[in-house]
């Protein structure tokens, strides 16, 4: 499994250089904001401020994505709103609207992903991202029955095993 630094070898072409991709939907995103008291939203917590800080030190790109606009856009919750933008506003890159990401969103929905959810996934997958992560435990399981191509689902606790083994 290709993991951490071993990650960024892997990816050479050419002399170039290619950085994990990692796309987190906005569960992930917002759960710094929720109830710490809780032992798993805890946890979940700091392992989604290490891949944070883990894109933030270069080690690999934060996707945006039109999705992930959208959800900003529509949180009632300024204090939340803020923090998610503040997020993202250190993407690497944001994926746009495309008719190939709305087929393969439409697919998954007909698989039984949540209409928004399934074009969360889509968006990480049309920009080739090499994780998706969810904290969403009902996505997560129906994510990783899809077709995703190279990308792969997994939760924060999965992710930090893969960029910290």
């Amino acid at each position: 499994m290709r993991c951490g630094n071993d990650f960024l070898a892997e990816r050479a072409n050419d002399g170039l250089l290619f950085r994990m991709r990692i796309y987190l939907d906005m569960c992930c995103l917002q759960r710094p904001m929720d109830d710490q008291a809780h032992f798993r939203i805890h946890m979940e917590t700091e392992a989604i401020l290490g891949v944070l800080a883990w894109c933030e030190a270069g080690n690999a790109q934060l996707l945006s994505s039109v999705a992930l606009r959208y959800e900003i856009d529509h949180n009632p919750h300024p204090v939340r709103k803020a923090f998610a933008q503040e997020t993202l506003s250190k993407s690497a890159v944001s994926i746009p609207a495309s008719s190939a990401a709305a087929q393969r969103a439409r697919r998954y929905a007909a698989s039984g992903i949540k209409a928004l959810d399934a074009l969360h996934l889509a968006c990480a997958v049309e920009a080739n991202a090499d994780y998706f992560c969810t904290c969403d435990d009902r996505f997560l399981r129906r994510a990783k029955l899809a077709s995703t191509a190279t990308t792969r689902a997994v939760s924060p606790a999965e992710l930090i095993e893969i960029l910290d083994p």
